[in-house]
């Protein structure tokens, strides 16, 4: 049986097989790669101001990473319940939701600039940003059979790639022109517009479960099995380890790449702006194509075990090794190449294992899956940032401490891939899973 097979069989009455439309959900998908973009955005933007933050604010590395730490405070816990709710209400209203307050909380660092203001400002943002990947996805998946899940899954993370390609040095011109409250102001704006667009095109697809009253009438909406089954499989539980590993890293290129850059290697700040979307440029290259290759040959009948559980496995070991030998490479340029390919070769792992959730859960369950898959994954942000500025300012020079930190994050790189080599089997949970529920 085949994800494509499982996913008709328990996702809708076999009168009514959901008719799959590519230009709506390519339509769909591309406002959806636009959200990511400004939630992205919205993350990146502590790396980009905070040598002139640092500097106005008398603040340390230690104290920057600490704040870069905190914006994941409660990022996991609100992916969870959000991922949850849902199960039970329309994607279009969550995603709506959470844009409205992404906006909302770019508001006290521009009323009081200050440490503190800062602080409250970005728990608050990860808040309303912990669901927003998870519900991205589940938005998207709604329009894509599972068979080809990976690529749109691919495009809506490369959105943190095109947010540093393309927004990073946009908002960096901005803040050196103008200073650092007119890149929140920006970002801020931005978010209103996006939910204007959504509001007039956002809608649910031909994959989607009915929720509420709806799921009611067509009888309950899909088949539910013990939420246990999914969390508990090896494939969920390789995954979510070995994408632990690579946020660790996501979370320090985010917080600390351009000071990196900047401090570390001896760029100028507006070099170092520009440079941070280097390793995107390689990360969504690499995304793309695993999801495009990956969808292609299980359409065709290869394995997922290969195309979505050993390929991962592989990138991270590649990635992991290449940041280990870091602080072993001599001159700046070099060290840029190092962590750009490196980069590049982690992340392809992102969006494959948010399609391998998406294949052994049943689709009503999707959100809530992704939810907390996502919630397990991004709580290597919680430490990963703030280690990296204690670090920093313990080391006999900041890029000494910097090249430390990326690689001690290279190896835990490598234990993850690893263990995604070894535990991640989608075919063999998905008609464990699924098959069980389907013969329900």
């Amino acid at each position: 049986m085949t994800a494509g097979d499982l996913d008709r069989t328990v996702s809708a009455p076999a009168t009514q097989e959901p008719v799959f439309r590519p230009v709506m959900a390519w339509t769909i998908t591309g406002l959806l790669v636009l959200f990511m973009i400004v939630n992205w955005a919205d993350k990146a933007v502590l790396g980009i101001v905070a040598q002139p933050i640092k500097a106005e604010l008398g603040l340390s590395s230690a104290e920057i990473g600490f704040i870069g730490s905190a914006f994941f405070f409660l990022y996991s816990i609100s992916g969870v319940a959000v991922g949850f709710l849902a199960n039970r209400v329309k994607t279009k209203w969550v995603l709506l939701g959470l844009a409205v307050l992404w906006s909302v909380t770019q508001v006290p660092v521009l009323l009081s600039a200050t440490g503190a203001a800062l602080l409250i400002s970005r728990i608050a943002l990860g808040a309303a940003e912990g669901p927003a990947t998870a519900m991205a996805n589940a938005g998207a998946f709604e329009w894509f059979p599972k068979e080809k899940r990976s690529l749109p899954s691919a495009w809506l993370s490369s959105g943190a790639s095109i947010a540093k390609i393309a927004v990073a040095p946009v908002l960096t011109l901005i803040v050196v022109t103008w200073g650092w409250r007119a890149a929140f102001v920006t970002l801020a704006l931005v978010g209103v517009v996006w939910c204007l667009a959504w509001l007039l095109i956002g809608r649910e697809g031909p994959y989607a479960t009915p929720r509420g009253a709806a799921a009611q009438r067509s009888g309950g909406g899909g088949v539910r099995v013990p939420f246990r089954s999914i969390a508990l499989s090896r494939s969920f539980l390789g995954g979510a380890f070995g994408t632990f590993m690579v946020y660790g890293m996501v979370s320090v290129v985010l917080t600390w790449l351009p000071s990196y850059f900047e401090v570390g290697l001896g760029f100028s700040r507006v070099q170092a702006g520009a440079m941070f979307g280097l390793p995107s440029i390689t990360g969504m290259i690499a995304m793309v194509g695993a999801g495009w290759l990956t969808d292609r040959m299980i359409s065709r009948g290869s394995s997922a075990r290969v195309q979505r559980g050993l390929l991962p496995a592989i990138s991270l070991l590649v990635g992991g090794g290449l940041l280990a030998v870091l602080p072993y490479v001599g001159g700046a340029w070099a060290s840029v190449a190092v962590v750009v390919v490196a980069y590049g070769f982690m992340v392809v792992s992102l969006p494959v294992m948010n399609a391998v959730v998406s294949q052994i859960s049943p689709t009503r369950q999707q959100p809530g899956a992704l939810g907390l898959f996502l919630a397990l994954q991004t709580l290597s942000g919680l430490f990963a940032p703030a280690l990296t500025g204690a670090l920093v300012d313990v080391a006999p020079t900041p890029g000494a401490g910097y090249a430390q930190a990326f690689q001690l994050f290279g190896l835990t790189v490598v234990v993850g891939g690893i263990v995604m080599a070894l535990l991640v089997h989608p075919d063999r949970d998905a008609h464990k899973v699924l098959g069980d529920a389907a013969e329900r």
